[in-house]
């Protein structure tokens, strides 16, 4: 114990000053997730139905992550695995069309649910903090002050097909409580969403990358060349001179002139098995 390295100045060492204690968050445990969501359904807004209720055929335009809502739960007889219940919400913009006429946009709300176990380590110390935050205190969480934080990394899915379907032809239930839907997602949508009496409804099937972390606050003894401090001067707008400003912003000679596909990484090599 006596040979543990503390914070203080690093003696000897030509690149390093000293060993500075800091505050942060380390992942203890984290997967990568490439889901193929098939036939999900779009809980459309009343505008919106009545479009697809007329159509013949729909397009997926655009999709889109609202929110992200995450629960840790400990395992049940595994010290240190927790279960991360993870359940997303998608905008979804599709492109109706009916036997005449332009395609008019049309835009609903899927959701998928997800989980996963991951190793989240133990602690038994409650944590609090000085900082004063309305409506923080509840009495059903002030047990769970030391459970590990679990963070979702995740792009706009890629809209891989969509198709319309007429009700008398399904054979699934509604697996979405529309009253049960946070208020701030529904919020992201012009009008209400319907659940019940549609003639057809929209299935689509998306493509999603995600990066799901269980991470803990702790204190780690790093070693560190010096303080940072910033050498580069603030460039201001000034009302006066907005031509210095803009004489300041490099020509943009991608937009008019895009880069080739060998300049992307990658795409060489994305598709070919497709060719072959």
């Amino acid at each position: 114990m006596s040979d543990r390295l503390r914070p203080g100045p690093i003696s000897g060492s030509p690149r390093f000053k000293e060993a500075v204690c800091i505050q942060t968050d380390k992942i203890y445990d984290s997967c990568k997730e490439k889901d193929c969501l098939e036939d999900v359904r779009v809980f459309l807004t009343k505008d919106g139905q009545d479009d697809i209720d007329k159509s013949i055929n729909v397009k997926c335009r655009k999709s889109e992550i609202i929110w992200v809502f995450i629960d840790v739960e400990p395992v049940p007889f595994n010290k240190g695995f927790f279960t991360v219940s993870v359940k997303y919400f998608f905008k979804i913009t599709l492109d109706a069309f009916t036997r005449v006429g332009r395609p008019k946009k049309v835009e609903g709300l899927a959701s998928f649910d997800k989980t996963v176990i991951l190793f989240g380590s133990q602690g038994k110390a409650k944590i609090f903090r000085s900082k004063f935050e309305e409506h923080e205190f509840d009495p059903q969480l002030w047990k769970k002050t030391n459970l590990p934080k679990a963070k979702v990394e995740v792009v706009d899915p890629i809209c891989l097909a969509a198709k319309i379907a007429d009700v008398k032809d399904c054979c699934c239930d509604d697996d979405l409580d529309l009253a049960a839907i946070p208020s701030s997602v529904c919020n992201c949508f012009d009008d209400d969403l319907v659940l019940g009496g549609e003639r057809k409804r929209v299935f689509v099937s998306l493509g999603l990358f995600s990066i799901i972390k269980l991470e803990r606050n702790v204190q780690l003894l790093i070693p560190a060349f010096d303080f940072c401090v910033p050498d580069k001067e603030c460039i201001a707008a000034t009302e006066d001179d907005p031509c210095e400003l803009f004489e300041r912003i490099n020509f943009p000679v991608d937009e008019f002139f895009p880069p080739q596909k060998f300049e992307f990484e990658g795409a060489e090599d994305a598709f070919r098995g497709c060719n072959d």
